[in-house]
């Protein structure tokens, strides 16, 4: 059973950092992009950051270009967002995800960053 589980969402003051877990099971990460939505209230949600699993490329979302950084660790089957200079802008529910033609998504992880 596909399952992914994000961990890491908190409380932060502006200017502090996070770190965003997403734990896969039932997946082989190796076979799938990877990558971060969120979705703040009253608003759409929206891409954040994924890395390819064609060549292993990454892209971000404006926003958070050279304050995010994704990664990805093939052994333990894990997904991480690290998160630095974070803004209120940036409050939000964090959803992870994987894809390989279907994409699966997580239950979300709140991040609440105050000014």
């Amino acid at each position: 059973q596909m399952h992914l589980v994000e961990s890491g969402g908190g409380l932060v003051q502006s200017g502090g950092s996070l770190r965003l877990s997403c734990s896969a099971s039932g997946f082989n990460l190796d076979y799938y992009s990877v990558g971060w939505f969120r979705q703040a209230p009253g608003r759409e949600r929206e891409g954040v950051s994924c890395l390819t699993i064609s060549n292993n490329g990454t892209r971000y979302a404006g926003s958070v270009k050279g304050r995010f950084t994704i990664s990805k660790d093939n052994v333990k089957n894990m997904v991480y967002l690290q998160m630095n200079s974070l803004e209120p802008e940036d409050t939000a529910v964090y959803y992870c995800y994987t894809e390989n033609g279907v994409r699966y998504w997580g239950q979300g992880t709140q991040v609440t960053v105050s000014s």
